[in-house]
């Protein structure tokens, strides 16, 4: 049966040095994040960023594992982002990485809706587990 998870989250995003290729449109961030409410946890993780000559047109793509607990149930899970901007009309999925789930959390599947909503943070999470 799925379930919903929801609440808020802080982000720290730190950009990262250049690769070996230096390219100027590329980019690379380390992700520091904690949620707060249904799920409660920090997670890590790393993004890669690239930019175009169009205003408003970009991608970026991130890994983040988040040691949480999810309506009371302890473990781990990894996080994959993939988010395109077409001349500012944004399509973002998060999914949750298939068998990474640990601890209570083994099995989890599921997808995640991020919101900005007066400079906060919101997140709606659809998942099931094993059991």
């Amino acid at each position: 049966m799925t379930q919903r998870a929801t609440g808020t989250f802080e982000v720290k995003l730190s950009p990262q040095g250049p690769d070996a290729h230096g390219e100027a449109a590329l980019g690379r961030m380390s992700i520091d994040k904690h949620f707060h409410g249904d799920l409660d946890g920090p997670s890590r993780g790393q993004m890669l960023t690239a930019g175009t000559d169009v205003k408003g047109s970009a991608v970026y793509v991130a890994v983040e594992k988040v040691t949480a607990t999810l309506h009371g149930r302890r473990g781990t899970f990894i996080l994959h982002h993939t988010g395109i901007m077409n001349r500012g009309s944004a399509n973002l999925t998060v999914s949750v990485v298939p068998d990474s789930g640990t601890g209570e959390l083994v099995g989890i599947t599921g997808q995640m809706q991020i919101k900005i909503a007066g400079g906060k943070h919101l997140y709606e999470f659809d998942y099931t587990t094993a059991d």
